[in-house]
């Protein structure tokens, strides 16, 4: 089992498809292939910076792109609902168990409510899941709509996830419309997902920070 055959493997597509759906008739943005696309391809670049193998690489880009099918069943504990999916799913390919344990393993513990990343695979998926902030995640055309995620997401210009190996330092760079989006806003929602970052960047031998608009906010 490959990172692209389960790109294209036609029943995750499926729970993504009926997933996002779910998510986006309870008012919360895109969750779609295009989001964990992006988580899978920033967890790969991170391990491959920070000097990992093509096993680690490949298996993060797996994981990466599992990691929400747990939403076709509810968004409560989703991250648990998602590593029994990509169990069941996986069993049948030929990944060894070792692999297998591990992806789970990261998909069951990339939520912030709940997770805690032990490992390097893990953690550089919670650091690409939670460094997705982005204004084409936003389901609403009407701003006068806009609950505080659709605010900040759409206050985010620009987002990019650095990381330097030398100085062994993971960067989370937001170019934020502050007119749409306070920094009280998006700790609001935030302060959690970037405490577990900075947890995370730490099982990489890294620190982590928050840059919004050239400043340092963590």
């Amino acid at each position: 089992m490959t990172y692209e055959e389960i790109t294209r493997n036609a029943e995750v597509l499926e729970y993504y498809k009926r997933g996002n759906e779910l998510l986006g008739a309870l008012g919360y943005t895109d969750h779609s292939t295009a989001h964990t696309a992006l988580v899978a391809k920033r967890a790969a670049q991170l391990l491959q910076a920070f000097g990992y193998g093509e096993r680690e690489i490949e298996l993060v880009q797996i994981a990466g792109f599992l990691h929400d099918i747990g939403n076709v069943i509810n968004r409560s504990h989703h991250a648990e609902y998602g590593a029994l999916l990509a169990n069941e799913i996986l069993e049948d390919t030929d990944l060894s168990l070792e692999d297998r344990v591990q992806i789970v393993s990261a998909i069951a513990n990339h939520d912030e409510s709940t997770g805690v990343a032990a490992d390097p695979i893990t953690a550089a998926l919670i650091l690409a899941d939670k460094s997705d902030v982005r204004r084409n995640r936003v389901r609403e055309s009407d701003p006068t709509q806009f609950d505080i995620h659709d605010r900040v997401n759409y206050a985010v210009k620009n987002a990019a996830l650095k990381c330097d190996p030398q100085e062994k330092t993971v960067t989370l760079a937001l170019k934020i419309d502050e007119e749409i989006c306070t920094m009280f806003d998006y700790f609001e929602i935030f302060l959690e997902r970037m405490m577990m970052c900075s947890r995370a960047a730490r099982v990489l031998g890294a620190t982590f920070s928050l840059v919004v608009n050239g400043n340092k906010a963590l």
